[in-house]
């Protein structure tokens, strides 16, 4: 049985998408390099992304802010997970979903065609699920810092658009940028 680990990234932020990853280990992947995202540095984790991409069956897949403001933020992020699974098997058609249970980090599984339980901090637990967990972060704040280019004004290099005294204070003094998520208060 192969084990797909799901987990997303930016469900807490006021701005910008959120971005969900899966992704399948091998056997003989190093998971020593792995840990839950958050307990890992910027460098750490863009070392361990970086052989997660070469070694392992991955997606990622992002929701922007208005299909946030339109569905929810848990259903985005439920979402998110279902495009990045959907993602991974295009591009490793190799996969048989007869073969694939999933775990995904939180109290609710995305709507996906195999077996899938859920486990809240199973990102701190379970290889495949911190592997995603790096994923989705990763690829979150990269897209963060290419949003602080475009609206510099909102600081989004430092903050990636999370619930900070600045980020609140900015939205206030001009109003929302363009990627802000309308329903969340700022």
């Amino acid at each position: 049985m192969l084990y797909v680990g799901f987990d997303e990234a930016g469900r807490g932020p006021l701005a910008g998408p959120v971005c969900a990853a899966a992704v399948i280990l091998p056997d003989d992947f190093p998971v020593e390099i792995l840990n839950d995202s958050k307990k890992l540095s910027e460098k750490k984790r863009a070392a361990a992304e970086s052989v997660i991409k070469e070694k392992a069956f991955w997606g990622i897949a992002l929701v922007d802010h208005k299909k946030i403001d339109e569905i929810n933020i848990l259903e985005a992020s439920m979402f998110a997970m279902k495009l990045a699974f959907e993602d991974m098997l295009k591009k490793s058609p190799e996969l048989k979903l007869e073969e694939i249970s999933g775990i995904t980090d939180g109290t609710r599984c995305p709507d996906v065609p195999i077996e899938c339980c859920c486990e809240p901090k199973a990102d701190g637990k379970y290889p495949c699920v911190m592997a995603a967990s790096i994923l989705a972060k990763t690829c979150r704040d990269r897209l963060m810092l290419e949003m602080d280019k475009i609206y510099p004004e909102y600081g989004y290099a430092k903050h990636k658009g999370y619930p900070t005294k600045a980020h609140r204070e900015i939205c206030h003094k001009i109003g929302p940028s363009p990627i802000q998520r309308l329903t969340f208060k700022y």
